[in-house]
């Protein structure tokens, strides 16, 4: 790689963190809340709410199946008016948080689901309220997969800023495609290929640590 690319290179990195970094606390944030309220809402659970669960179940199928790159094409309305921009990586960002939102919002119901009901159902026959029933039994219990899933969320969310790049996006992706696929530098895209790699690995890693530990507590 050409010496001139290393600063280039950085900035590549910076914009992908800030995509994915804001993508994560934003997406896993509202995808958390979004999939407790899939959880709580359902038929027979602690606050069964069939219009609340349908509305959030439609909306979680209509938004999860899309093809990333569609979806950014689609929301482009709704991007300028909350961004100002339907390009950049602000714009491209505003668009993974609401995709990812939805995306882990499915993985925290099926995690959630899985929980034994009796556990729950002890803890109601307590007289613990619904709150302190998601605080101290739901979550701790799903903690595990819940950091699985996180982790599973973080390589879509980079998958997703590399997509972004490709029409102008910033980030790696942008990089990889700028400086290695369109000048058939095809050394410089596997570089990059490379260091997307190492991320996910050690991200992979760190996630099955977690998860691990929290499963002996």
């Amino acid at each position: 790689m050409s010496p001139d690319l290393v600063p280039v290179l950085w900035q590549a990195l910076a914009e992908t963190a800030f995509m994915v970094l804001i993508t994560l606390a934003v997406g896993g944030a509202c995808g958390l809340a979004i999939g407790l309220g899939l959880y709580l809402t359902r038929p027979g659970n602690l606050l069964e709410h069939r219009v609340v669960f349908a509305v959030l179940n439609v909306a979680v199928n209509i938004v999860r199946p899309i093809p990333f790159l569609i979806f950014l094409v689609a929301l482009g309305p709704v991007t300028r008016a909350a961004v100002g921009t339907t390009i950049g990586t602000g714009a491209f960002t505003f668009a993974m948080c609401i995709m990812a939102s939805f995306v882990f919002a499915r993985l925290v119901e099926q995690n959630l689901v899985s929980i034994d009901p009796g556990v729950v159902e002890a803890a109601r026959a307590m007289g613990a309220s619904p709150l302190r029933i998601v605080r101290t039994v739901v979550v701790p219990e799903a903690l595990s997969p819940l950091i699985l899933g996180y982790t599973f969320l973080f390589v879509g969310v980079l998958d997703m800023s590399a997509i972004a790049g490709y029409i102008g996006g910033g980030g790696l992706g942008d990089f990889a495609i700028v400086y290695g696929y369109r000048q058939y530098d095809w050394a410089l895209t596997a570089f990059v290929v490379v260091i997307i790699i190492v991320i996910v690995q050690l991200v992979q890693w760190l996630g099955n640590a977690l998860a691990r530990r929290a499963l002996r507590r």
